[in-house]
């Protein structure tokens, strides 16, 4: 497995080892100790979420029950983003893409301290998340995802959005007690 850091400290790119033979291929989505050795936590909890094209899902983030996060897609491609929130952090505000997908096979890590989301680029998608803590809908949060301010060059123009993802605020509108420290 290779990995990387990313722009933004604390998020991890991870390259699995891909076998392929004739037969298809064969690929460790994750093991514990390996995984561990670049300062992931234990993961409590596993999601998966099946989108269509044009589907956004996000800008989202738990507090005060923060979520680790490590990501990929099994079918389909999504340009995954994630913005920091962690207001002490010299890269406050700003946010770093990626194109996951099950051709490339590129995990990303995502540490508390970001909000999350992404849109679905191919017909559908299969996303996959483990998690450092359970789901807690009392610490749900999000940020807008056209917020002006953080100009995030999203590659659809009319996505489909949730409900909630319509009403969420701009990062300068959030409360200090709902941003990282």
């Amino acid at each position: 497995m290779k990995v990387s850091q990313a722009p933004l400290d604390g998020l991890l790119i991870l390259e699995p080892r891909i076998f392929q033979d004739s037969r298809g291929y064969f690929y460790e989505t994750f093991q514990r100790e390996r995984y561990a050795e670049y300062g992931m936590p234990p993961f409590v909890q596993d999601n998966i979420s099946q989108s269509r094209k044009n589907v956004l899902r996000g800008l989202h983030y738990q507090l005060p029950q923060s979520q680790g996060k490590l990501v990929w897609v099994t079918k389909g491609s999504v340009w995954d983003v994630v913005v920091d929130i962690r207001r002490q952090s010299p890269t406050f505000g700003q946010h770093f893409n990626i194109i996951l997908s099950d051709e490339n096979h590129l995990q990303f890590y995502i540490p508390p301290g970001f909000a999350h989301g992404f849109c679905v680029l191919s017909d559908e998608a299969i996303f996959n998340y483990k998690c450092s803590d359970f789901y807690s809908p009392q610490a749900e949060h999000g940020l807008a995802w056209n917020d002006p301010a953080l100009n995030i060059p999203w590659p659809i123009s009319e996505p489909l959005l949730s409900p909630k993802d319509t009403i969420y605020p701009c990062l300068k509108d959030v409360r200090r007690e709902h941003l990282f420290s």
